[in-house]
């Protein structure tokens, strides 16, 4: 018997299956790795966030909310357009998602963003949530203040927040409540607002639709 004949009888050492095993284990999982990074990027269930953003008065300012000019009121202080309602729109879309909040993604003394439609960043929010295959299931907030009246608006504010989230205004709640003369709001001096947004996968929204229009 030749040393070759000799060397193919031999008994190989233990384990050298197992280790063979996984090393085909591991070539194949490099060749679906890249699939899988991009599918785990997309959201599999429902998100829910909060967003929360108070603003004082300011002189010589105009008074926007959810995208909708209100004539004849004082203004909000900030580097934008100070829109407390959809500021705490977006940041309850980013909590949802689990990015940064507005002061980190655009920062105020960033001068591209000075003056800027708040509105603006609602839609980078919603992009953000698209990317993830998510859209809006539906949005509730609240916007405190004790002067101007806001009920007159509340359908337009409505209908913009829509337009930016991409939804049926029927999916979107603005409730306005006075300060009742508590705290710096019942004390005239500024606004805040709250909000809450449902992220269901794209497939379970809600249809758009003239509902509630």
């Amino acid at each position: 018997m030749s040393e070759t004949s000799r060397r193919r009888g031999a008994p190989r050492p233990p384990g050298t299956a197992a280790r063979r095993t996984a090393t085909r284990r591991r070539v194949s999982s490099r060749s679906v790795s890249a699939p899988r990074a991009a599918a785990s990027r997309r959201a599999s269930g429902a998100r829910v966030g909060l967003g929360v953003d108070r603003h004082p008065f300011a002189a010589g300012r105009s008074l926007v909310l959810g995208g909708v000019p209100i004539p004849g009121a004082p203004g909000l202080r900030g580097h934008s357009d100070a829109d407390v309602l959809a500021h705490a729109v977006c940041d309850a879309i980013l909590g949802a998602l689990g990015l940064p909040d507005m002061g980190m993604r655009f920062r105020d003394d960033d001068p591209q963003w000075r003056r800027r439609a708040s509105l603006f960043f609602v839609r980078d929010a919603m992009t953000e949530a698209r990317r993830r295959g998510l859209a809006v299931g539906n949005l509730d907030t609240v916007v405190l203040a004790e002067t101007p009246r806001l009920a007159p608006h509340v359908d337009a504010m409505r209908r913009r927040l829509a337009e930016a989230l991409g939804c049926d205004v029927s999916s979107v709640s603005v409730k306005p409540k006075r300060g009742e003369g508590l705290g710096f709001v019942g004390r005239s001096e500024g606004m805040a607002a709250q909000a809450i947004v449902l992220l269901v996968p794209a497939g379970r929204a809600p249809r758009r639709s003239g509902a509630g229009r």
